[in-house]
């Protein structure tokens, strides 16, 4: 009998000035800022969380984004099917520094550029919610 199991996550795209963050996986695939919702955990608190745990930033919370829903398989537990909801806030940092956390399989963390940030995204659903990201920063940010 095939195992399906449910998972809930939040995460960040996290600007700061014309720039957004990035983290690089071991293999290569540049992904936003995420992890899994913990017990008695607000969602902007897990999302708040995940970016300081993975890139050593310090943000606030702008904007609720939205969630994105996609299945996988993992791999280590039998090919057990995985539905991943995902809720994602527009955030600010106040740094442009940041450090990869090695440990979760991260070997950089810069931010990119504004325009480049949705070309290099690995999946869809992170290049779209990247684009809704930067439309409402484009709406809240004074223009130059």
């Amino acid at each position: 009998m095939k195992k399906v199991r449910e998972e809930i996550s939040a995460g960040g795209v996290v600007i700061f000035g014309n720039a957004i963050l990035m983290l690089k996986k071991y293999n290569g695939d540049w992904v936003l800022p995420k992890g899994k919702v913990e017990l008695d955990e607000e969602f902007e608190e897990t999302a708040i969380r995940e970016v300081f745990e993975e890139a050593a930033v310090k943000v606030e919370i702008i904007k609720y984004l939205g969630k994105i829903h996609y299945t996988y398989k993992n791999s280590w537990e039998d090919n057990e099917k995985i539905y991943k909801t995902v809720h994602w806030f527009l955030m600010q940092s106040r740094t442009i520094h940041c450090i990869p956390l090695k440990e979760e399989g991260f070997i950089d963390a810069k931010f990119i550029h504004i325009n480049r940030a949705v070309d290099l995204a690995k999946y869809t659903d992170e290049k779209e919610i990247i684009k809704k990201a930067i439309t409402e920063h484009e709406k809240t940010s004074p223009s130059k």
